[in-house]
């Protein structure tokens, strides 16, 4: 017998007002939308509205201090037309399709005029290179980046639920949709990431963030591997490493 296909349900309150566009921001190598998203939420005026339901998916029930909560969450951000879609699931890319069925089913409901991805990958940069470009359909490129200095990402592709909505964007099925993406460090969560990100966000949608917490757990995590490397090298300099088995994966220096 043939395995269950997964499925999604995005399920909000009846009385939710969504506004015109939906940002969304999940787990993937590196967590900078994750964490971009995750900041605005817990230090901005948010409201949870609702979550998806998941089926026949790889699922986890995250927790803060003893209390579980759904682990993909809808947010409206006040004073604004934004709504978040935040996932600390990171989705498979075999569930990339239905989770785009349940997105395109919910934004035709909700009358969504625009989709905006925040989602960082882990591709090699130099350090001129750390910075935030777009990928669009031509009206998302029109409407949002025409007026802005974000770059266009200059070649490749998007496989996965970013890939889908993207596709059905061009095929007319969703509205406008865009991408902001960024080179990420995996595991995460990669902190200067999820900066460009939020200010890539304030820049293009108006929002307002104290950004100084961030940036100070950005510094800390900089120091950290800024120390591990000069470890690294003053145990170089008195043992070849080759002689120990030290990894030599200096992806994080």
């Amino acid at each position: 017998m043939a395995a269950a296909e997964p499925s999604f349900e995005i399920q909000t309150a009846p009385d939710a007002d969504p506004g015109e566009t939906l940002i969304v921001g999940a787990a993937n190598p590196g967590l900078g939308g994750l964490t971009a998203l995750d900041y605005l939420v817990t230090h901005t005026l948010t409201e949870q509205i609702g979550h998806v339901a998941t089926r026949k998916t790889p699922d986890i029930t995250p927790f803060t201090m003893g209390e579980p909560r759904y682990p993909m969450r809808v947010y409206t951000a006040a004073d604004s037309d934004i709504t978040l879609l935040i996932s600390e699931i990171l989705v498979p890319v075999w569930a990339g399709e239905p989770l785009a069925d349940a997105v395109v089913r919910w934004v035709a409901d909700h009358e969504i005029e625009e989709i905006c991805l925040v989602h960082g990958v882990p591709f090699p940069h130099g350090p001129d290179e750390h910075v935030v470009f777009h990928v669009g359909t031509p009206e998302y490129r029109e409407r949002r980046i025409a007026d802005s200095d974000i770059q266009p990402l200059g070649g490749g592709f998007f496989d996965g639920v970013v890939g889908e909505l993207l596709m059905r964007s061009l095929d007319g099925d969703t509205p406008r949709t865009g991408v902001l993406t960024t080179p990420t460090h995996p595991p995460g969560p990669d902190f200067e990431s999820a900066l460009l990100f939020l200010e890539a966000l304030e820049s293009l949608y108006g929002l307002e963030v104290d950004e100084t917490e961030l940036r100070t757990r950005s510094e800390e995590m900089k120091r950290y591997f800024q120390e591990l490397a000069d470890r690294m090298q003053s145990m170089e300099q008195g043992e070849p490493l080759g002689s120990r088995d030290y990894p030599e994966d200096r992806m994080f220096m």
